[in-house]
């Protein structure tokens, strides 16, 4: 292996110490989709394995889309290659779309975690799809949570964690770590389809910004994105404590009195983990927004419906939830 040790092998190493993302002997489920990041990422934790005495397998999802004819094949033979074993998920039929598709992946993956009793999921998203998905979800309207979407670590379930151990490394870096071990690339064509926003973002969007306006323009998205993460956890934490305090759950309603001297970032986020609750989907902006409404609100003041025919009403200090 010492042959094969570059700074990248430093740096993920770091970044598992520091950041305390993987344990020793931990069983890791790497998500390979052949592409350049998630062979290298497949080919840096199997340099570090002995090192960390890690348990790997390889999980693969087949979208069954006409530009992937070949590609299990493709992973399968990698998996050949690097001795591990493989689990593919086949979708089921679903229309060719980014939303579709990031669903049932995710939910194959973890289920392939589980069922396999492996306990960390890891996927090789990058500071580029890092930067990415900060510009796709700021044009959604996103708060700071989507902003800071792809995350270092996130609990899937109490037994499976989810990690992005490559979130300060650049898809050109991963590009040249694949060319300097003569790894087998295989080239998505469906990334080249401009029909889809992210793809847009990458080849058209973010070139422009970093020809026109900032070089480093990736890098500091990135960077954003890094101090939103940390902000939003913070949030999130005060914002819980204050829910438990003040949520009625058998009744279905939430004591409004102590929210009207916080803030409007707190209100916000506790009248989030409220509707969260009863509403069959996350709560959307305007939702949430006419909910913190109802927090100084008179007596009988109530929501238009909500989704599912749900409505929240004033009920002297409380706000409660009813059905149409």
């Amino acid at each position: 292996m010492a042959n094969f040790w570059t700074p990248l092998h430093t740096r993920l190493e770091t970044t598992v110490k520091k950041g305390q993302l993987l344990p020793k002997n931990a069983s890791l489920l790497v998500a390979l989709s052949a592409g350049q990041d998630s062979l290298c990422l497949g080919q840096l934790l199997l340099d570090l394995r002995s090192r960390w005495g890690w348990q790997l397998a390889i999980a693969h999802c087949d979208h069954r889309w006409s530009c992937d004819r070949g590609l299990v094949a493709h992973v399968q033979k990698i998996a050949e290659i690097w001795q591990l074993p493989v689990y593919i998920a086949t979708a089921p039929p679903m229309a060719e779309t980014e939303a579709k598709a990031r669903q049932w992946r995710y939910q194959a993956l973890q289920t392939i975690a589980q069922e396999q009793g492996f306990n960390y999921l890891l996927t090789a998203h990058t500071r580029s799809d890092r930067a990415e998905t900060f510009l796709y979800n700021l044009m959604r309207g996103a708060g700071s949570d989507g902003l800071s979407a792809l995350t270092w670590l996130t609990s899937l379930t109490p037994d499976i964690f989810l990690v992005r151990p490559l979130l300060n490394v650049t898809r050109g870096e991963t590009f040249a770590f694949c060319q300097s071990r003569e790894l087998p690339i295989w080239y998505d064509r469906a990334n080249e389809n401009l029909r889809y926003a992210r793809n847009r973002i990458r080849q058209e969007l973010l070139p422009y910004l970093q020809t026109n306006l900032n070089p480093q323009i990736e890098k500091h998205l990135a960077q954003t994105a890094e101090i939103l993460e940390a902000e939003s956890d913070y949030l999130d934490s005060i914002a819980r404590d204050i829910f438990r305090q003040v949520i009625d759950l058998d009744q279905k309603r939430l004591d409004r009195s102590p929210l009207q001297i916080l803030p409007l970032a707190i209100q916000r986020r506790v009248i989030r983990l409220f509707l969260a609750q009863y509403l069959p989907s996350a709560p959307n902006f305007a939702e949430v927004e006419s909910v913190v409404n109802l927090i100084t609100g008179v007596n009988r003041d109530a929501t238009s419906s909500l989704t599912g025919k749900i409505r929240v009403e004033v009920q002297q200090n409380w706000l409660h939830i009813s059905y149409q």
